[in-house]
């Protein structure tokens, strides 16, 4: 029986080519795409995997009610306290600087090396790597200890058993404690050394308001990380709003409301990577992975239901066979399981042609998102031949249930193909797709349009030629290495201008403060910056003056505001020039001298905050957050001023440090980096679907006409024009097409909508999408039908009307 059942299927495949390669094809297509984003989301869920006690680890961050926001940094005190008086937090691990890069020495090597992690004495007990010379215990137990990956120890020693080995780092001796080797697998922690944070953690045991770490905490084994979350917001904050009105002088509640984070979040550690909030090691895009997957899904189900709409037209052909056999003892189920059967074969040769098409497209596609994914993983296999199964039932299951529940007599006749099951069944589907394809349509035109809004908006600075180089060597004053630096520096020919600034555009480098205003406390940046720092990046002054080096008072208390600070405080622009503001940050009073055009230093997803400029010799903990110096370059010989700096740099700057620059332009450009490969994927997709879509479209329609030829022939002999006959034939599936294009318009608005929310400078819904949308269906759709439909008025009539 399983013999006759594969012949059978063999002489319909063969019988019917055209639908059995578009059924082929669309599966191919559409489990590939569910293939890769799944290996992509596979990947991103499994780091931090290899650590043994991951399910005991949580990265803490802070929610913001006010301004909707997460944190992730912590105070020493805060996790002190916690692990004191929490019983159920075994211990804590405080980092920072995750990416420090330093100039180590031996006594015959200099190497630059980057990936460096400043953390507490408990990181090994966190992080249990491998120890190939020296001990993990106590490796940290000292400012001058150090403890540095196999990969370090090679390009220091060309070996590993350096325990004991002193070397410089940044011209301080530190003693190698202890070489370890890195865990395989995807994680984010991989430190190519790590050394306690100098005396910073001393000077900040009572400093409860120094947000300056990242913070992991161990909890006991079967503790609940939310009774803990609990716990942390209202025992050990408390104590951080007590001590913090205490020392400010104002009551709880005014503490709690202005400082004191409207709730607590731990996330696992294995969980960290794509799911937590707030990381000081970057966290993942969920949201962009759930999209295309739920979009991949899409393609596959297109992919069904052009499987689904062929099967059932087909069934209507075949009407007659499934009489014979009903007629001759043929039952219900085994009619089913031949269906089944046909359909399985093409959902199989589909799936294993999608496994050699992603491995085709694997070195294209990590490429694209800067991976090293490989097709290894069982659970890429299981899940896209589970998606395989449910698409053979779903697909075998509408045309056999509905075909098999035929009495014998009824399919002897061939009433399936005019019944108004088949009919609704066919129709039905036929609008979903449609209706899928004009989401993606109207959903491509959109994101197309906000990507283009973002790239071609004023930023209201320039940026261009715009060169900026981090400090790297320590400095006692790097103020001082900065003056330096500028006056050294512009006398490089090429040269057209030296300046520093905090507040960068594309960078999170940025620090921020509270202004005490009335009962309320508002959240500003703070941009420490040289006297030209805002002519030199090209911001419009709207008002007042800019700082001036001749002035004394604009070195001791006189700060330029944008246009965001004063429309927070709702004053107009005279008021603000008239007033002074306390920032917070020191004992003295800011009096506003200017005020600036509003320019973007964050992502376009972010609204302009209120930033309050001014020289850095301001305040004096200000000048020693001087980090980098900023050199604009004439535009007729960029190439050769970079190698002159790069030389000065190399010999006189920071020698035995690498020379890293970025331009300001291309830096901020890299913010769109997401929303730019967004539109290509959904481009991509948008293709994919519509070709999916197409094809079937023009199977469906050439079995629907072909069974009409009959008709055609009869309406051609009675006089009926080509032109008619074409429009009768494509009539149809036009009024499918509109009827599916206005269902999926409210859909189309809603969702789009909701994405577009993520943007906080975004273009209104545009109305032009959807009425494209509409046309490109309908031209498609009577374009695709219509070669069809123009190839059945040329039938011989003789051959459809000689029994008439």
């Amino acid at each position: 029986m399983l013999k006759n059942w594969l012949k059978i299927a063999l002489i319909n495949y063969k019988k019917k080519a055209l639908s059995t390669l578009i059924n082929l094809f669309g599966l191919t297509i559409g489990l590939t795409g569910f293939m890769l984003i799944l290996m992509h989301w596979n990947d991103e869920e499994s780091y931090e995997k290899w650590n043994p006690k991951k399910d005991q680890i949580y990265i803490y961050q802070t929610y913001y009610k006010k301004d909707k926001t997460y944190g992730g940094g912590i105070s020493y005190p805060i996790a002190f306290n916690a692990v004191k008086k929490i019983p159920e937090v075994e211990d804590f691990l405080l980092f920072n600087n995750p990416k420090l890069g330093c100039k180590i020495m031996t006594k015959s090597t200099t190497v630059f090396q980057k990936e460096g992690f400043t953390v507490s004495d408990s990181f090994f007990n966190f992080f249990p790597f491998k120890i190939v010379s020296g001990s993990a215990k106590d490796a940290l137990k000292s400012e001058t200890s150090i403890a540095i990956s196999t990969q370090t120890a090679k390009r220091l020693f060309g070996k590993t058993e350096v325990a004991g080995e002193t070397i410089k780092v940044d011209d301080k001796n530190f003693i190698i404690t202890a070489v370890y080797e890195l865990a395989e697998g995807n994680s984010q922690i991989k430190p190519q050394f790590v050394i306690l944070p100098s005396e910073q953690l001393k000077n900040d045991k009572e400093e409860w308001g120094n947000y300056n770490y990242g913070c992991l905490f161990m909890l006991k084994k079967g503790a609940d990380p939310k009774v803990i979350q609990e716990k942390l917001k209202n025992d050990i904050i408390e104590l951080r709003v007590a001590v913090g009105a205490k020392n400010t002088g104002i009551t709880l509640e005014q503490f709690r409301y202005m400082y004191g984070p409207n709730g607590i979040l731990l996330t696992p550690l294995d969980k960290m990577k794509l799911h937590s909030k707030a990381s000081w090691f970057g966290v993942g895009d969920l949201k962009t992975i759930m999209i295309l997957f739920t979009l991949s899904v899409l393609i596959v189900v297109l992919s069904a239901i052009n499987f689904i709409n062929l099967k059932t037209a087909e069934a209507s052909q075949r009407a007659k066979e499934v009489g014979v056999r009903k007629a001759i003892g043929g039952t219900r189920s085994s009619l089913m399981i031949q269906f089944f059967l046909e359909t399985f074969i093409i959902c199989l040769l589909s799936y294993l042609l999608s496994l050699a098409m992603t491995e085709f497209l694997i070195p294209s596609f990590n490429k694209f998102f800067n991976k090293e994914i490989k097709l290894n993983d069982w659970h890429v296999y299981a899940y896209s031949f589970a998606m395989v199964m449910m698409v053979t039932l779903l697909s075998g299951s509408i045309p056999a249930f509905y075909l098999s529940s035929f009495k014998a007599i009824e399919t002897l006749k061939g009433n399936f193909a005019g019944s108004k099951n088949g009919i609704w069944l066919r129709n039905g589907i036929l609008t979903l797709q449609l209706v899928i394809s004009s989401f993606f349509i109207i959903g491509g035109l959109i994101v197309n349009s906000q990507v283009k809004y973002m790239m071609n908006k004023d930023l209201s600075f320039n940026g261009k030629q715009v060169m900026m180089i981090d400090f790297r060597g320590n400095h006692p004053k790097p103020w001082l290495k900065y003056e330096r630096l500028k006056t050294e520096l512009s006398k490089i020919n090429g040269v057209e201008a030296v300046s520093f600034g905090e507040a960068v555009a594309g960078d999170e480098r940025i620090s921020s403060s509270d202004i005490k205003y009335k009962q309320d406390v508002v959240g500003i940046q703070m941009g420490s910056m040289d006297y030209n720092y805002l002519q030199f990046m090209g911001v419009k002054l709207l008002k007042g003056r800019w700082l001036n080096p001749s002035l004394a008072s604009d070195t001791i208390s006189n700060a330029i505001v944008n246009e965001a600070f004063v429309k927070k405080f709702g004053f107009t622009d005279e008021q603000v020039l008239e007033r002074s503001f306390d920032p917070g940050f020191d004992n003295k009073k800011y009096r506003i001298v200017g005020i600036v055009k509003d320019f973007n230093l964050k992502s376009l997803n972010y609204k302009i905050d209120p930033v309050l400029f001014f020289h850095y010799k301001v305040t004096d903990w200000k000048r020693f957050t001087v980090y980098n110096i900023q050199v604009k370059l004439k535009a007729n010989d960029i190439d050769e001023t970079v190698n002159r700096i790069k030389k000065f740099w190399g010999t006189t700057a920071e020698s035995g440090y690498p020379f890293e620059y970025s331009f300001i332009d291309q830096k901020f450009a890299k913010t769109f980096v997401t929303y730019q490969k967004q539109q290509t994927l959904f481009t991509i997709l948008n293709a994919m679907v519509l070709m999916v879509a197409l094809l079937g479209l023009f199977a469906l329609s050439s079995l629907m006409i072909e069974q009409k030829l009959k008709d055609v022939a009869i309406r051609k002999t009675l006089g009926a024009s080509d032109n008619m006959l074409i429009f009768g034939l494509t009539r149809q599936f036009l009024w499918i097409t509109v009827i599916a294009v206005f269902i999926s318009i409210p859909i189309c608005y809603y969702l789009m909508n909701e994405w577009l929310k993520d943007f906080a400078y975004r273009i209104d819904m545009p109305v032009w999408p959807f009425i494209v949308s509409f046309c490109v269906l309908l031209v498609l759709t009577f374009a695709v039908v219509s070669i069809k439909a123009y190839k059945a008025t040329k039938v011989n009539l003789v051959t459809y009307l000689k029994y008439e």
